[in-house]
């Protein structure tokens, strides 16, 4: 068994890349230049980002690229732009989420568009990665707005469990950035790397083995659908483009469907 796992190949993967990421006089420019190289995009609902007008851009600009667009979700931060954690009741966390996912799903009904996913920002997505009930409770509450949206969360056990417990349909996240635990949990208190040449070497043997290195210096199995591609860094667009050279990706839902055998 040890043998094949170590021959696994990547076949059908997503980028995906956070749009809206802008409010008021901030204002993130680089992040539309990313829309010709990912397959899927996460959009500020509001909360930790995101204006009306700044939405409907993202929006339109999604529409145009034909990507897979989803509600990118956020604690009521704007401030601290959602990286600060805050402590939320069960009920109080899925009327935070519905709100936002709803409020996206609305927008995006009037330009002729439809959500497909939705992805946590921030602070909601370290908790998700290492809170089990956090973690479900945001799937249960994405799976009220909808029992076709996929959860996009980090790659780990939580999420496998997540996906099991309450039945949705997840999409597992890798961030190239980040540094892994040897639980596949994040590494936060180490700094983000943003060597491209160390991250393109980190996607293809993610493609080729389907192994990420770990901060202990090992390296793990792990299941992946989708990449983030960050858009806080000068050198994403050349990462994004490198990356985009050895795999071309594709939406989550459509490489569900050709794994099913639907489509060629």
């Amino acid at each position: 068994m040890q043998e094949t796992l170590e021959r696994k190949s990547i076949k059908n993967i997503d980028f995906n890349c956070d749009l809206a990421q802008s409010y008021g006089i901030y204002k993130n420019n680089v992040e539309f230049e990313l829309l010709d190289y990912v397959s899927s995009v996460n959009i500020s609902c509001g909360f930790h980002a995101g204006d009306p007008v700044t939405i409907k851009e993202a929006l339109l600009k999604a529409k145009e690229k034909d990507v897979a667009i989803g509600a990118h979700i956020g604690f009521n931060d704007i401030q601290g732009f959602g990286y600060r954690p805050v402590e939320l009741k069960e009920d109080e966390l899925e009327a935070l989420v519905v709100y936002q996912v709803g409020a996206i799903m609305s927008f995006a009904k009037a330009y002729g568009l439809s959500i497909e996913h939705v992805r946590p920002h921030g602070a909601m997505y370290k908790m998700a990665g290492e809170n089990f009930d956090f973690s479900c409770a945001i799937a249960k509450a994405v799976k009220k707005c909808s029992d076709w949206l996929v959860y996009f969360a980090p790659c780990g056990d939580i999420t496998e469990k997540v996906a099991e417990t309450v039945n949705i349909n997840v999409a597992r996240e890798l961030m190239l950035e980040k540094t892994y635990n040897a639980d596949l949990t994040v590494d936060y208190s180490k700094d983000d790397n943003t060597n491209n040449y160390e991250l393109i070497k980190r996607v293809q043997h993610l493609i080729h083995t389907s192994q990420i290195r770990n901060n202990l210096g090992g390296t793990n199995f792990v299941e992946v659908d989708t990449i983030h591609f960050s858009n806080k860094y000068k050198n994403s667009i050349d990462l994004i483009k490198e990356a985009r050279a050895l795999i071309t990706p594709a939406p989550v839902n459509y490489n569900n469907v050709k794994t099913s055998g639907w489509v060629d």
